[in-house]
């Protein structure tokens, strides 16, 4: 029995520089190899509209009431939201500013003015910025993000 747990317990600390350090994964495993620049995404939604795509970046930002979302930030500081299912993933506040690494599928969504100005509002109060309703025109407006599926964060 003493050889069993001595094993056990050498294997376990074996094990524990392979993790220390490495990224966190959230959700599914990821399956894509070769990353979409975020760039490609937003310039042009439709044509990666409903593709599963892996996108990689810096975390500019997280949900800080569930964790259900992240944005990721290109070296050209354009953003893309990678928007998860309320707590299936839970993406941690502190990624902020950590690189990252998401998979899911591109979804578009067209919102008149009032849905849009409720989602903005949303958005501000779970960031804590300052939102002019004012500024926001007639719309409609497009929404572009992942709908995430998994995710690596850390170096």
């Amino acid at each position: 029995m003493a050889k069993t747990s001595a094993l056990a317990v050498m294997l376990a600390l074996a094990s524990v520089p392979a993790f220390a350090g490495g990224p966190a994964a959230y959700g599914a495993a990821l399956t894509v190899d070769e990353p979409t620049p975020i760039a490609a995404i937003l310039e042009a939604p439709a044509e990666h509209a409903g593709r599963v795509v892996r996108v990689e970046g810096k975390v500019s930002g997280v949900c800080s009431m569930a964790g259900c979302w992240m944005e990721l930030e290109d070296e050209a500081r354009r953003r893309i939201r990678v928007k998860v299912e309320d707590g299936v993933i839970v993406f941690p506040a502190d990624a902020v500013g950590q690189k990252a690494v998401a998979q899911g599928t591109v979804r578009i969504e067209t919102l008149g003015r009032e849905r849009y100005v409720a989602w903005r509002k949303h958005l501000a109060e779970e960031t804590g910025t300052a939102f002019d309703e004012a500024a926001v025109g007639d719309g409609p407006f497009q929404v572009v993000e992942i709908a995430g599926t998994g995710a690596a964060i850390g170096d």
